[in-house]
């Protein structure tokens, strides 16, 4: 265990190292506040992007920023609104405050935060089926990304409420349960003393009761990565494999430039996770083909992670082909797996809700709507 003056010696070199980004928040904000969504017992807050004209059913990615950005700052970079706007898909993304954390990481290694029905990853969920409950979205397609901290805590989601998301994607983070405490935390980062992989398998079927289908996990990384190391991804990979019973070698190995993968695939030939590994790449989120633009620990490396992840999760079409998409037309082997319901919250989540005209949040009436369906789904007193 690290000594405590060295734990808090490399959090001020950390938030000393960050001071300079903090004028990055201010990008363009064309997100919209969400409010009222249950709780919210972790404390955060949360804005929602949708695209005009967007179609009943759609399907909704929830992103999470890394430390020291926020929800505006790493939608403008990322790129996830414009092809949002393209492909047609909902966005909601939970943003961290500083009275729970001076750095704006989500608390991925406090196990109060991390734990189904509590803190964090609770107040996320509640977002989650406001949005779906006020929006029409459709349940059978929720995904949730993130960038570091923001990935540790997609994977925390990803574990505690499996039943809910369709597919997730990690960028630069770590395993679900892999730390709790902030020492750990930091050991973790730097690939130091982590659990083995049936630990790891271990901590996500305890997560929750939850016994399949399970979402599809795509994994990106760089391999020149000094903030969280890059054995991290496979730790990832690791933990997910158990679930899904694949083999430990994966189905097949691609390379491009500096862009390599591997793919696990399950029997019927779909792909159920992937580690995208950048050479060269430092810590960041992957940026290209247009989308995004460049900014801290927001890399240009020819390769937009944005549309491949959505290209992973059968949400979005190829760039060459998307001009000629208007809704999301998937073909049956790149859907995603079904979900089946989980106990405390099914009931209510089985049945999409009927289309309604609750979009107009200010209307009388809308509040209780939206707080009778998280009672309902068992995510409210």
């Amino acid at each position: 265990m690290r000594k405590i003056s060295d734990t808090i010696a490399r959090l001020t070199a950390l938030q000393a190292r960050h001071a300079a980004n903090l004028a990055d928040l201010g990008a363009s904000d064309h997100l919209r506040t969400l409010a009222d969504f249950g709780t919210n017992p972790g404390g955060l807050g949360a804005k929602f992007y949708i695209p005009n004209d967007l179609s009943k059913g759609a399907a909704v990615v929830v992103v999470l920023h890394g430390c020291t950005q926020n929800a505006a700052g790493y939608n403008h970079h990322s790129g996830w609104s414009q092809l949002a706007d393209e492909a047609g898909f909902a966005l909601l993304f939970p943003e961290q405050q500083r009275g729970n954390n001076p750095n704006l990481c989500f608390n991925w290694f406090q196990p109060a935060d991390t734990k189904r029905g509590s803190g964090e990853a609770l107040s996320i969920r509640q977002m989650i089926e406001t949005m779906v409950v006020t929006h029409g979205l459709d349940r059978r397609r929720i995904f949730i990304t993130g960038l570091s901290a923001g990935g540790a805590m997609a994977a925390a989601m990803l574990a505690t409420y499996p039943e809910v998301f369709a597919g997730g994607a990690l960028i630069a983070g770590l395993p679900y349960g892999s730390a709790t405490t902030i020492p750990e935390a930091f050991d973790r980062m730097r690939g130091h003393g982590g659990r083995s992989e049936q630990d790891l398998q271990r901590a996500l079927r305890s997560a929750s009761d939850h016994q399949g289908p399970w979402p599809r996990i795509s994994i990106w990384h760089g391999a020149a990565d000094h903030t969280v190391s890059p054995s991290n991804a496979e730790a990832i990979a690791a933990q997910w494999r158990g679930v899904h019973r694949l083999a430990k070698a994966p189905t097949r190995r691609e390379a491009a430039g500096p862009h390599a993968k591997q793919i696990w695939r399950n029997g019927a030939g779909e792909a159920l996770i992937e580690i995208n590994m950048i050479a060269g790449m430092g810590h960041g989120t992957p940026l290209g083909s247009g989308l995004g633009a460049p900014g801290p620990y927001m890399i240009d490396v020819g390769i937009s992670s944005t549309r491949e992840i959505a290209q992973f999760w059968g949400i979005a079409a190829p760039k060459e082909s998307a001009s000629r998409i208007l809704s999301p037309q998937v073909p049956t082997s790149q859907r995603p797996l079904p979900q089946s319901p989980a106990p405390g919250i099914e009931n209510a989540k089985t049945k999409p809700p009927k289309p309604t005209a609750i979009h107009q949040l200010g209307q009388p009436g809308v509040k209780k709507i939206i707080e009778d369906a998280l009672r309902a789904a068992g995510l409210m007193r």
